[in-house]
């Protein structure tokens, strides 16, 4: 499966951002979906996740309460609101794809999108 991540951009601290996922085939639907985060010269951190059907979710603790992760199995995409942005929120935003579990470690990940900047200014 291909993947396409969307909608990063530069936001002042305390803004908001929507990401968005494009997957390019129908079994999206049976992947459980994660997002992730990489900050220069650090390494790839878990973000959020949903399985298959959206009814479970996981959060890094550094980002619960701010941000919310749904997908729309119809439309074969899923998005991560990002809400009260922090400057240590500022990376390049990866989604991926799983066809086994839903996980929170990288190496899990079957598929990676390419990545989307998110920016926050303080």
């Amino acid at each position: 499966v291909q993947l396409q991540a969307s909608g990063g951009g530069l936001v002042q601290a305390g803004g908001s951002l929507s990401l968005s996922c494009a997957a390019s085939r129908r079994s999206f639907r049976s992947f459980a979906m994660g997002w992730f985060r990489q900050a220069p010269g650090k390494e790839r951190e878990f973000v959020a996740a949903t399985s298959w059907s959206g009814g479970r979710t996981y959060y890094a603790d550094s980002v619960k309460g701010r941000f919310t992760t749904s997908r729309d199995n119809a439309g074969n995409s899923m998005f991560l609101q990002m809400n009260s942005l922090k400057p240590e929120d500022t990376a390049v935003y990866y989604c991926a794809a799983d066809e086994k579990r839903l996980a929170t470690t990288a190496i899990q990940y079957d598929y990676w999108g390419q990545g989307t900047q998110v920016t926050v200014s303080s």
